[in-house]
Formats: C-alpha cells, sequence, structure tokens
C-alpha cells in the first residue's frame, strides 16, 4: 500500500455534472458487527461534483444473508428510484445502512442491483486498506479517503451549494 501522502489527489471539485460512472479495481471492504458484508475488487465508483465518491459493489460479492429489505425509497435526478436495505447480524440492526437502483435510469444502467453502504452506518469501510471517513450529514452517503479533497456537501450549511 503506498504513502497516501505520495497518492494522487482529486478534487470533488473536479467531478462532473451529471455524475460520472467508471470501474475502480481496488478493493471495497465492508465490516458491521465482526461480519465482512462485502468485499470486491469490482465496484463502480459515482462522481459528482462536490461529493466525495459512492462505492457500488456488485451483488455477487455481498453478504445478501445479512441484508433486509427496508420500506425506504428515494428518487435521485439521475440514477432514478432507490431502495434502501436494512443490515442484521444477529441482534444488531443498522437501519438503512445500505441502498440499491434495481432499475437504474440511463447511463446508469451498469449500478442495477449494486449495493452501496453508509459509512457511518456500518463499523469500517476500506478502499485498498485504506478507512473511509463518511461523508458529513445523512444524505449522501459519501466516503472519504486519503486522495480526495473537499470541501464537500453534505454538512452544515452546505444544502444550497
Amino acid at each position: 500500500m503506498p504513502s497516501h501522502e505520495t497518492m494522487p489527489t482529486e478534487s470533488v471539485w473536479d467531478y462532473p455534472r451529471p455524475p460520472a460512472l467508471r470501474r475502480d479495481p481496488r478493493r471495497i471492504v465492508v465490516e458491521c458487527a465482526g461480519e465482512v458484508l462485502a468485499d470486491t475488487t469490482g465496484a463502480w465508483k459515482i462522481m459528482e461534483t462536490s461529493h466525495p465518491p459512492v462505492f457500488y459493489v456488485p451483488p455477487a460479492d455481498i453478504r445478501s444473508d445479512l441484508l433486509r429489505p427496508a420500506s425506504h425509497r428515494t428518487w435521485c435526478e439521475w440514477k432514478g428510484v432507490a431502495d434502501y436495505w436494512d443490515v442484521l447480524v444477529g441482534p444488531d440492526i443498522r437501519a438503512l445502512a445500505a441502498w440499491s437502483y434495481p432499475d437504474p435510469r440511463p447511463p446508469y444502467e451498469e449500478l442495477a442491483d449494486h449495493f452501496a453502504f453508509y459509512a457511518g452506518r456500518v463499523d469500517r469501510c476500506t478502499v485498498d486498506g485504506y478507512p473511509v471517513q463518511p461523508q458529513e450529514g445523512d444524505f449522501y452517503g459519501g466516503w472519504i479517503t486519503p486522495e480526495v479533497r473537499g470541501p464537500f456537501k453534505g454538512g452544515a450549511r452546505t444544502h444550497g451549494w
């Protein structure tokens, strides 16, 4: 693992709107209550102006036995309707910790049935071994890693950005 001080950096203000979608070959791991929920090197990465990236994990790389559909849904102007999922590990329940797009709008069809996780609602998320810092707020769910620079939308007084 290279030192994060020598990594090339990327500013979220250079990300496009509408968001860009690209395959990310780095290892993405999501852990909760002592279990690995997701482990992949085949994630899709969404990059949108002012937001830290969101990683979508293929369904084959998810512990689907630890997910329960929630009744909550949201609408994204770019991707369409998102379904939400609770994470259940024994008695530990993390409400609305993950979301997915069952039928995403073009050009985001590749995200169909992939899962994204709120880093702040599970115990640990890593990208190539680097711990993720959750994006502030409870709406966007972006992952802040050492190479990503803000300022980021989501915190107090950033709604109108």
